[in-house]
Formats: structure tokens, C-alpha cells, sequence
């Protein structure tokens, strides 16, 4: 089972995909956001062109669990999403995804500009890679 993660952002979506087996994630691309109808379309034909088999787009909530105007500009993604693909879509918590990413980053050694460039597609493996952990056994047979 493949995947494809968004993380939406006001400027920038960063995409990830895993491996064919579902079990790893990595950075596809970083596109510059146009409008929610184009990035839609965009992050469609992607999904369809790597054969992935569900779409995740990060939905930002805050400490207490309630829906921020981050989180309301990804359920509108993900509802154009579904309009222009027949592959599922589904909203997943990114809270604490900012973090994991800049911790990851500094790990990595990245200078500011760096990071900054890279926090989009990075923030989008984050989300894929917490969603693989959390749901592995609903589609990877044996311990």
C-alpha cells in the first residue's frame, strides 16, 4: 500500500510518499501553493502518477484539540482533494510535527536557510512516518 502525505502550508505544500511496501516515507516534492483548486489537481495527478492508495493531509490543531484556521484551509484542501480524485483522502493530526522537524533538521546539521527550505517536505515525512507507526499493523501482516 502506497501513501501520499501533504502537509498544506500558506505558501508552500510539501509532499511525501512511502515505498511501494508502505513502510518507509520520503520527500517527493515541495509545490508552491496557487490556489486550493490547482494545488488539488496538482497533488492528485502525483498520487495517481506514484500509484498511491491514500492520501493523508496534515490537519493542524492546537494543544487543547481545537480546530485552528490552519485546520480549517486543510479540511478544504482535502474536501477539493476528494472532488478531483477517486483515491481516498483523509485529514491526520500534525500537532507536534514542527517540532519533530526542526529538531530533525538541526540534527541533520542544516544551516538556517537550510532549514527553512527544507521544513515543508520534511514536515510532510513527519506526518507519513507517524501515520505508518500508528496504523502499520492495519495493513502489514505478522508481529
Amino acid at each position: 500500500m502506497r501513501l501520499l502525505a501533504v502537509d498544506p502550508g500558506d505558501k508552500r505544500i510539501g509532499v511525501a510518499l512511502t515505498d511501494p511496501d508502505g513502510i518507509i516515507a520520503y520527500p517527493l516534492i515541495i509545490i508552491n501553493h496557487i490556489s486550493r483548486d490547482q494545488d488539488a489537481k496538482t497533488i492528485a495527478k502525483l498520487a495517481e502518477e506514484n500509484q498511491a492508495n491514500l492520501i493523508l493531509v496534515g490537519f493542524a490543531l492546537d494543544a487543547e484539540g481545537n480546530t485552528t484556521p490552519s485546520a480549517r484551509n486543510s479540511q478544504r484542501l482535502a474536501d477539493t482533494l476528494k472532488e478531483n480524485t477517486s483515491i481516498r483522502v483523509t485529514l491526520v493530526d500534525e500537532y507536534g510535527s514542527t517540532n519533530i522537524v526542526q529538531e530533525t533538521a538541526r540534527e541533520m546539521n542544516l544551516n538556517r536557510r537550510q532549514r527553512r527550505s527544507h521544513r515543508d517536505d520534511i514536515a510532510a515525512v513527519v506526518i507519513l512516518q507517524q501515520y505508518l507507526e500508528s496504523h502499520r499493523s492495519d495493513y502489514i501482516d505478522g508481529p
